[in-house]
């Protein structure tokens, strides 16, 4: 319960957007984006662009999209992407990627909650690893992740730039649980 009110939230693998839905993720991104969240964008989008960007990501076979949802409008998003079907050293392995929750909308749990069901998906689906990098600007999303067990293994110096300005980034890892019990037999 945030301001009072209680709110009802949803995170859900995505198979269809509604026109809503894509108004929703503009708004939602551009949000994130502005506030310098993670995206990769760097500045709006139109809804345009957005909607080819989340249409194309549903028509790609090897990316699952996961929405978060308050109150019933998406209010975020992440990714999970398969490795190609050529990469059978690293089929277990999946990328994280994407994962964002709107300014707006933070303080109800929907990051962690994103997080989770994303790993709920990919262990269900047969994969033992999950993988993710970040911006090292992005602190909160930095102790999201930590606080979720995701183990740091790197640290490259010129990960990105913003503004004009090199940014390092750090690379994650988490062993999912049921691939370390797996793994043990």
């Amino acid at each position: 319960m945030r301001d009072g009110l209680p709110h009802l939230t949803a995170v859900e693998r995505c198979e269809a957007l509604t026109d809503q839905d894509i108004a929703d993720l503009t708004e939602a991104t551009n949000a994130a984006i502005i506030e310098g969240g993670g995206f990769g964008w760097l500045e709006p989008q139109g809804q345009g662009m957005l909607e080819r960007h989340f249409r194309g990501v549903l028509a790609i076979p090897d990316r699952e999209l996961f929405l978060a949802r308050l109150d019933g409008r998406v209010v975020g998003s992440a990714q999970l992407v398969r490795p190609p079907r050529n990469n059978e050293a690293q089929g277990a392995t999946a990328q994280l990627t994407h994962a964002y929750i709107a300014p707006y909308a933070r303080g109800h749990g929907l990051a962690r909650g994103l997080v989770r069901h994303a790993e709920e998906w990919a262990r269900a689906a047969g994969f033992w690893v999950l993988n993710l990098d970040v911006r090292a600007s992005q602190e909160a999303a930095i102790q999201i992740f930590e606080g979720l067990g995701y183990t740091r293994w790197g640290t490259h110096p010129a990960y990105a730039r913003v503004r004009g300005q090199l940014v390092p980034g750090y690379y994650y890892y988490k062993v999912l649980d049921s691939a370390r019990r797996r793994g043990s037999n």
